[in-house]
């Protein structure tokens, strides 16, 4: 299975921080926020990976290379400016990602979640990792029932930012800017969105405020 790692945002939150400095680049501990992701990729036995790149990507590219330090062959998806959104991204990364399932990771989050404890099921268009609603998002993404992302009942969760999806998720699709979310929503209400439960580590990286509290987690 090959790995789509996002950081193509502009990080508008996390401004000034990022207006010199690519999120992906931002220092979490000892390293960057993305060097954690491609090490964990890494141990989890993943060798290939696509990293989309619009804002600052340049300094991505330069600062990763071709994975070599890593054990990873990374291939990277160029965007526009203002980049695709996650769904025009992803669909627009497709012809390198391949026509089988692969693992999406947001840049944008911190966590322990077990790369290799995800699959998907065979009638699946999609398989969501969700994590408890944090407190700047109470109100939840999605209800989790027995596995099964649904409209009436269930678990309130917020989607994590990780997941296992099949290129079939984006039939129909046009080239351009447009969201995920309209699309996972089209795969539940058919009955082919598939869920899991984290109760890890999981911190959305999404503010300065954010980031110091991860830092400062990470030192004690």
């Amino acid at each position: 299975m090959k790995a789509m790692l996002l950081a193509a945002g502009r990080g508008e939150r996390m401004r000034p921080l990022t207006d010199h400095t690519p999120k992906p680049l931002l220092r979490v501990g000892d390293r960057t926020l993305i060097d954690w992701h491609l090490r964990k990729l890494a141990r989890a036995g993943f060798r290939e990976v696509v990293i989309n790149l619009s804002w600052l990507g340049d300094r991505i590219r330069a600062e990763l290379g071709r994975g070599e330090d890593y054990g990873l062959d990374i291939v990277y998806s160029q965007e526009p400016s203002p980049p695709l959104e996650t769904g025009g991204g992803l669909f627009h990364a497709l012809p390198l990602l391949g026509t089988d399932p692969f693992l999406l990771v947001n840049g944008d989050v911190f966590t322990d979640i077990d790369f290799t404890a995800l699959a998907i099921e065979p009638e699946l268009l999609a398989q969501l990792v969700l994590v408890p609603n944090p407190p700047h998002h109470t109100a939840g993404d999605f209800l989790l029932h027995a596995g099964q992302i649904n409209e009436q009942a269930g678990e309130s969760l917020t989607y994590s930012g990780i997941g296992v999806l099949r290129p079939e998720l984006f039939a129909g699709c046009n080239p351009g800017r447009f969201p995920l979310l309209p699309l996972l929503q089209r795969a539940r209400a058919a009955g082919r969105l598939g869920g899991q439960k984290h109760a890890g580590t999981w911190l959305d990286v999404g503010t300065p405020e954010r980031l110091a509290e991860l830092n400062a987690t990470l030192a004690t």
